[in-house]
């Protein structure tokens, strides 16, 4: 029971082995696990895209043959893009299925858990590789409106660094979890007059530490999560919320992730 994968729409990661402790992270169907430990029905786990670790409620879990994750660590990961739908197992079952979803061993319009075939609707839109700059602020707008959310990553409740991460993800990069932990990766861009689409542009508070996170729609532009995922302007000094009419976030650094 080494490696486990999501069979729900959305499921919490705990602090604590409990359904009173916080949740500090969502794992969306199809995202795979490692187990690391046990506490009664409660599973240690850590997300094998990002290494992320909390504690799942071991029922929301599902463990496959060894055989199925071999064919996944194979495959192009497929995401799906409409924000909400159902799919249709082999007996009749009812699968509700989120935007950002992984669909393992997809195949025109079915995918596979273990030996369980699933049918999707024909129309059903899914994003496979890396894809450009254009295509992710795509991506992103679908996201707007979403209810922030600590510790979420789904279109129904999402936070700063989850809606970077999502976004990233579907378009075929990979981010650690946190704001501070994605400040350390890419390149870091000088100006903001020299930032271009799809750029991370990071955010401090008082004390100068990482705690805001958002993707960059042009030299002016931001898309975030924050009260809900909006698009606010952005300057050298940060981010402006026009409703507020003030500055919310004080800017640190951008950082280009895609080369």
């Amino acid at each position: 029971m080494n490696k486990g994968i999501c069979i729900l729409s959305t499921i919490p990661v705990r602090e604590k082995p409990s359904d009173k402790s916080q949740m500090i992270n969502q794992l969306i169907f199809g995202d795979v696990v490692h187990v690391n430990d046990r506490h009664k029905s409660w599973l240690f786990i850590e997300t094998s895209h990002d290494n992320y670790s909390g504690w799942v409620d071991e029922k929301q879990i599902s463990f496959p043959p060894a055989a199925f994750f071999e064919q996944m660590e194979n495959e192009v990961p497929v995401f799906m893009t409409v924000k909400f739908t159902e799919a249709r197992g082999e007996n009749g079952s009812k699968l509700p299925l989120i935007m950002g979803s992984r669909l393992p061993v997809f195949d025109t319009n079915t995918f596979r858990i273990g030996e369980s075939v699933y049918n999707l609707p024909k129309d059903i839109s899914v994003l496979q590789g890396k894809q450009t700059p254009e295509l992710m602020m795509k991506t992103a707008k679908n996201f707007l409106g979403s209810p922030y959310l600590w510790g979420g990553r789904s279109y129904f409740g999402i936070d700063c660094s989850g809606f970077t991460q999502m976004v990233y993800r579907m378009c075929g990069y990979n981010l650690h979890r946190d704001a501070s932990q994605q400040a350390e990766e890419g390149l870091l861009v000088g100006f903001i007059d020299e930032a271009a689409p799809a750029d991370l542009a990071f955010f401090e508070n008082d004390e100068g530490n990482i705690v805001h996170v958002g993707i960059l729609l042009n030299q002016h532009q931001i898309i975030h999560s924050s009260g809900q995922v909006r698009i606010d302007t952005i300057d050298h000094e940060g981010i402006f919320n026009e409703a507020l009419k003030r500055y919310t976030h004080k800017l640190r650094f951008i950082k280009r992730v895609i080369a």
